[in-house]
This record gives structure tokens, sequence and C-alpha cells, in this order.
């Protein structure tokens, strides 16, 4: 298992209209805390060989950096589709950037890759994997892709930067919520994609999917089932559909709903989204706030710079329809 600590500072390239920002060594370490209990949801890490890609990336000199440039041309790098369009659209594409496939491929030639597997956003890193052994002489890489899957929105690919993920840490109640947010639409792809259902259940999900009549919703909730019974198990899950049921089709609220005493009387309410973890970022709160998924004691608060009073009386926070919390002043 690699983790990119090393490439984390280049931001891969595939798929972005802009170059990536660099990041800073705190934040790739921050960034990493979470990254093997995420894996672990998978495979067994006690059995895996965890290796970094700064062991062998931050001790390459420009003469080791010099050598591998030489396994790809400028040519084929800038014939990337997603280089391409930005050359087009008068935007700068760093040599940087170019260097990232690279550097992926370098980590295969380091561990002696047998095969690489990846989303198929990945293919061209992946190719650039075996192009990489090749270069140094080695029998070069198989590669197995993964179709991607659209977040929550149903609108683009998951991603925790436009906040339409669903994290395979959270909590049993939460990723069952987030799952039934996901559009109809996207029921079927989701079983086939992120479940262990057989062939012929799938086939027979997909054809009542199709019919006149069939409510979505039955299917939507073993669909969630099956994806938390998946990351935690059978009981869970259970519970998972017994809560959900009973706060969205009963309107009642959960029933541990956390109490949250904060510092300051006042706040803006992206930054009240934000000192309760509730929003991930400023920018994602006023998403939440403006698309209508932000109430404060069953009101929808739609205005992300309205400043919300906090004293001895709290107040219940909803973002969503699974997220809760009750705030008030210290």
């Amino acid at each position: 298992l690699i983790i990119g600590d090393f490439t984390a500072k280049v931001g891969d390239p595939s798929g972005v209209s802009k170059e990536r920002p660099m990041l800073t060594d705190q934040e790739i370490r921050t960034n990493m805390k979470g990254y093997l209990g995420q894996a672990g949801k998978i495979i067994d890490v006690k059995k895996a060989e965890v290796r970094y890609n700064s062991k062998w990336l931050s001790k390459n000199n420009l003469e080791g950096i010099l050598e591998l440039t030489k396994a790809a041309t400028i040519n084929q790098i800038s014939e990337r589709a997603d280089f391409r369009g930005r050359i087009k659209a008068g935007q700068k594409v760093s040599l940087l950037e170019g260097l990232y496939s690279l550097l992926q491929g370098f980590d295969s030639v380091n561990i002696k890759a047998d095969v690489e597997l990846g989303g198929t956003d990945q293919l061209l890193n992946l190719l650039m994997g075996r192009q990489v052994q090749r270069h140094y002489g080695m029998k070069e890489q198989d590669i197995l892709t993964v179709p991607l899957i659209e977040g929550t929105d149903g609108k683009e690919k998951m991603s925790k930067s436009k906040g339409n993920y669903i994290a395979l840490t959270e909590q049993p109640k939460d990723m069952f919520g987030k799952i039934m947010s996901v559009p109809d639409k996207l029921i079927s792809k989701y079983f086939e994609l992120c479940t262990d259902v057989d062939t012929k259940a799938l086939k027979e999900i997909k054809t009542a999917l199709q019919k006149k009549g069939t409510n979505p919703m039955e299917y939507k909730l073993r669909l969630a089932q099956e994806i938390v019974a998946l990351y935690y198990n059978e009981k869970d899950a259970n519970k998972a559909k017994e809560e959900f049921l009973s706060v969205f089709s009963k309107k009642n609220l959960p029933k541990d709903i956390l109490t949250k005493a904060l510092s300051s009387k006042s706040y803006e309410l992206t930054d009240l989204l934000c000192e309760t973890s509730m929003a991930s970022s400023k920018s994602d709160a006023r998403r939440l706030a403006e698309q209508g998924g932000v109430r404060i004691n069953g009101e929808k608060v739609t205005n992300a710079n309205t400043k919300i009073k906090l004293g001895k009386e709290t107040l219940l926070l909803q973002v969503g329809k699974q997220k809760f919390l009750r705030v008030k002043g210290k």
C-alpha cells in the first residue's frame, strides 16, 4: 500500500481544470492521519506492506530526475485531454504537473509492482507506470481500473472537495443517511459498484427499478443496508435503518443529539458550521445554506452571512437530513 506523501505536494492533475496548490508538509500529515483507517475498512493493514513514496522520491537527486524524465516525451504528456483543454483555453500547465505521472510511475519501479489498481481517471497514470518500468528494464505491471461514481449530488464524481462524498469512516447512521440522499437514478449503479450483491440479484434490481409503479425507496433502503453492513456489520446496518425510518419517516429527532457549548456569543452561519464541524469549510457551509440544507430550530436559513447569537438556551442545528447538533453559549 503506497501512501503518496511526496506526490501529494504536487497534486494529481488528472481531470482538474487548473493547477492544484502545493500542499505543505503539515497539511499532508493532517490528510494522512486517516488513510490507514480508511484502507483498513477494505484490507487487513496488519498484513499489508505500507510504503511512503517520500522514502525514494525525496532522496532522488537531479541526475536521477533527469534519467526519469527520459521515460516520456513532452509530446506525449501535452496530449493528455486535461492538459490539452487547459492549453487550448490559454491556461498554464506547469512542468511540475507534467512530472506527476512520471513520479507515480517511479513508485511502481521502486516496489517492483506486478499490478496497480485505480479509477478510470487514473488510466494514463497507470499506463505511465508500465512505461517507466520499461524504461528501467523491468517487467511491466498489469493494470486494473474501476469506474468512478457520482457523489450524493448525482452530478459530479464523488469528491471531498466538492462536499458530495460518503466517507468510509462515517458512523453507520450517517453513512446510511447519506446513501438515502443519493438520487434515485444512481441506485442501480451504486448496487453494482459499491455492494457485494451477486449478478442475478443485481439484474432483478435493475429490472424492478425500470418498471412503472416501483417505489425506489424500498431498493434504496436495501442499498444503504448493504453498504453499511459491508463496512460495519448487519447489526449496525439494521440499527441505522431503524433510526433513519424513525427520524425521517416518522419525523422524530435522533435520540443521541450532542450538545456543544461554544466560547463566542455570536457567529456568522458559515463560521458556526465550521466551528461545530457541521461543514468542512466556509465554501462548503455557504453551499449548504444556499441550497437550503441548513435549519436552526427547524427554520431554514439560506443566508450564509446570517448572525447567530448564542446564550444559555440551546439551539438545534440541522445540516442536511442526517446531521443534528444542539449548540449554546458557555
